[in-house]
């Protein structure tokens, strides 16, 4: 399958695998929450981390997976993620309390390496003129399954109950488990190396507790102990790892990639467009559900939000569906900035327009639309940009800058509306820095090298010869 002759399915395979594997699990929990806090007995807090744990797991297994699959072979480890995923949600889907329930959700972000090792498939196997659209259609994956889950949410919850929102993508994922074994093209990886375990648990402690802070830090309080203890061991954690990784022969993570011009500035574009996705996944339902006040808010349902949501989500897929056309005929530079002006054009218009319905659906889908072209491009950069020994850890590093600065946007967008006490300013405020940060997307895009910057064998330990690991 190396000619890819049998493989024209494998693309759209990988696609329906990223969404019943991670997006769609991860989309589908939200809506539950209320009825997964009630039948728990837990708070709204405790109900939260059935969120909060899968995305700490797939923030820590995304990269580790990318170089398990550069060093393993993809198809192997892609394989090995989805039985992983599978467990937990089945684990999930059965727990009769709320520990084994988040122990099920830690197990599905596994499920999220779907993307790093797609992107080492597509990179090894797939005919080089066809691999932005590949990998364009894989990034708008992240905005399907947020439409999924807004289409079967309601209808499944009123009618089966939550727990069948887990039992969906369990069950439609175990053909997809078996075709991928069947169709998916071996890739091989790189015999004679060894995986850095120390280096990856190192990694994933340091993240972990980083993450943690983030997320927590409105619920415990910023200058609490346990957030300041937090943010110190990751601080200290991380800088230690980075001392380990540059001394030893194999790292899971080759640092010197990161300086590459093309891989820090696609990586800090996921980052800002990471903060702009998901500073409207909190801005949108606070000021549609709003009790109607001096002409602001609208007094609205979970439903009126899911329609002002939904248009933003099909144009966020739709754009990333045809990034490969758009790659190919003006670059990813060129992609990456114009998706940057359409998302500072929604949120922009946003500032002095918000007080119908349909003008939030209207700039909702310029957002959407540049959100989809910008997630798309910043992908194909990382992708392109790096030694193809590298594809999966650099894509799973981009992918986890992207939810960093999801928790960035979620965090500091609430601080700053609560800071303001829901009101008008508070949200003309976050939707000024939204558009601020979008406009440095632009400003990102300008520094992306026109053409990809070539990766020498000094950047690529795929050409020092075998090595013995940790």
């Amino acid at each position: 399958m190396g000619s890819f002759g049998a493989g024209r399915a494998v693309v759209p395979l990988l696609a329906f695998l990223g969404v019943v594997a991670y997006s769609l699990p991860m989309a589908v929990m939200s809506p539950a929450l209320p009825d997964l806090q009630t039948e728990m007995g837990t708070s709204a807090a405790g109900a939260a981390w059935s969120v909060t744990g899968m995305v700490l797991s797939a923030s820590v297994a995304t990269p580790v997976a990318g170089r398990l699959g550069d060093l393993l072979g993809a198809r192997r480890v892609l394989v090995w993620v989805l039985g992983v995923g599978i467990a937990g949600q089945v684990v999930s889907a059965v727990a009769a309390t709320l520990p084994v329930l988040l122990a099920g959700r830690v197990l599905a972000g596994v499920g999220s390496g779907v993307f790093p090792l797609a992107y080492t498939i597509i990179r090894k196997a797939y005919p080089p003129e066809r691999t932005s659209s590949a990998v364009g259609l894989m990034s708008s994956m992240l905005g399907l399954g947020g439409v999924l889950s807004w289409v079967i949410a309601g209808p499944v919850i009123d009618h089966l109950g939550w727990r069948w929102l887990i039992w969906v993508p369990a069950v439609i994922l175990l053909p997809g488990t078996f075709l991928a074994r069947r169709a998916l093209p071996p890739v091989a990886g790189e015999p004679g190396r060894r995986v850095d375990w120390w280096g990856a648990a190192l990694f994933g402690g340091w993240l972990t507790a980083g993450l943690t802070a983030l997320t927590q830090g409105s619920v415990w309080g910023w200058t609490s102990g346990p957030v300041l203890g937090l943010l110190a061991g990751a601080a200290v954690g991380a800088a230690a790892w980075a001392l380990i990784e540059a001394k030893v022969p194999d790292p899971l993570l080759d640092l010197r990639l990161m300086r590459l011009r093309g891989v820090w500035t696609a990586n800090l574009g996921s980052l800002l467009a990471g903060y702009c996705l998901m500073a409207a996944g909190l801005l949108f339902p606070l000021l549609i559900q709003l009790p109607e006040r001096d002409g602001f808010g609208f007094g609205g349902t979970a439903t009126d939000t899911a329609v002002v949501a939904l248009p933003a989500s099909v144009a966020m897929t739709f754009m990333g569906l045809v990034n490969g056309r758009l790659d190919r005929r003006f670059g990813g530079r060129a992609v990456l900035a114009a998706g940057a002006l359409l998302t500072a054009a929604g949120y922009g218009t946003l500032i002095f327009w918000h007080t119908e319905l349909w003008q939030l659906m209207v700039t909702n889908v310029l957002r959407g639309a540049g959100l989809g072209m910008a997630y798309a491009a910043v992908a194909t950069l990382v992708v392109t940009a790096v030694p193809v020994s590298q594809t999966g850890v650099a894509s799973g590093v981009n992918t986890l800058l992207r939810t960093v600065g999801a928790g960035l946007g979620t965090q500091l967008t609430a601080i700053l509306v609560a800071a303001y006490s829901l009101t008008r300013t508070g949200f003309v405020l976050a939707f000024t820095v939204c558009t601020v940060l979008a406009l440095g997307v632009l400003a990102v895009a300008l520094l992306v090298p026109r053409r990809p910057e070539p990766a020498g064998p000094a950047a690529d330990p795929a050409d020092e010869g075998p090595v013995t690991a940790l």
